[in-house]
């Protein structure tokens, strides 16, 4: 099996035609006609990824986020993507990165979490375009949680065990949590989205101070769940599709990339 093949296959079940304008997914680093025994799947490419890779004798990292995101202008030993580019280099690993195009799918980034919170009946949040079949794709979603309503601390305390977060922030809007928006990573925009849809509570990271006022002020239970954590949920759906897809391949997600802050 080839580097080409695995892209080839990820590029037909999440499109890297849809990725955001600002975003850099795809084939980013290696040789396409590389033959490829072992694959390790992270969430992030880091210096301690690369060398967990080359320990495992991997040709190649799938990741979410792309490991050249701005424009590099040199690739030196003195700065952080300088030194994951020529480790990866070195070792002649490649990289597929497949970002936004992944939040985006069916399948993927939001409704891997949504499901990791028990959420059924869903449906988009935000849609982002139609693909080349007619189907409608986009960022988060949106489901119900069934069964006794909880209020939002409980329901904070529910998100931040079953997604293995250090910690979460929220606001306690004092409505019980039945219809719920979902976010994975940077979605904090998406709010008015989550309050149109008629949501009471919506789950994301990276939520900035006027994100939480909003909040307060519309009266929707909003939990900043940690970037990590509410997007870390991919990798084994990651794993999943190419183990069926590449049998003959190894597959292995990483044991090293962990959350990258703690909460006192």
């Amino acid at each position: 099996m080839k580097v080409n093949d695995i892209y080839a296959y990820l590029d037909q079940r999440a499109p890297f035609s849809i990725q955001m304008d600002f975003d850099n997914a795809g084939f980013l680093v290696g040789h396409g006609e590389r033959t490829v025994s072992k694959v390790l799947i992270a969430l992030d490419i880091t210096e301690e990824v690369v060398a967990e890779a080359a320990e495992l004798g991997a040709e190649l990292i799938v990741s979410h986020h792309p490991v050249i995101f701005h424009p590099v202008k040199s690739i030196r030993d003195n700065d952080p993507t300088g030194r994951i580019l020529l480790s990866l280099i070195e070792h002649q690993i490649a990289a597929i990165c497949v970002h936004t195009n992944l939040d985006a799918v069916a399948g993927g980034v939001n409704d891997a979490l949504a499901q990791k919170l028990g959420l059924t009946q869903l449906e988009l949040l935000h849609t982002d375009g139609v693909d080349g079949d007619g189907h409608p794709y986009g960022v988060g979603r949106v489901g119900m949680r069934e069964g006794i309503p909880e209020y939002a601390p409980a329901f904070a305390q529910f998100v931040k065990e079953t997604l293995g977060a250090n910690g979460v922030r929220y606001v306690d809007a004092r409505r019980p949590v039945r219809r719920v928006a979902v976010g994975g990573g940077a979605c904090g925009d998406l709010l008015t989205d989550a309050f149109r849809m008629g949501c009471d509570t919506f789950v994301t990271s990276d939520v900035k101070y006027n994100g939480f006022l909003d909040a307060k002020a519309l009266g929707i239970n909003l939990i900043d769940a940690g970037h990590y954590p509410t997007e870390q949920v991919v990798c084994p759906v990651l794993e999943k599709w190419l183990r069926g897809a590449f049998p003959g391949v190894e597959f292995v997600q990483t044991k090293r990339h962990k959350e990258v802050f703690s909460y006192l």
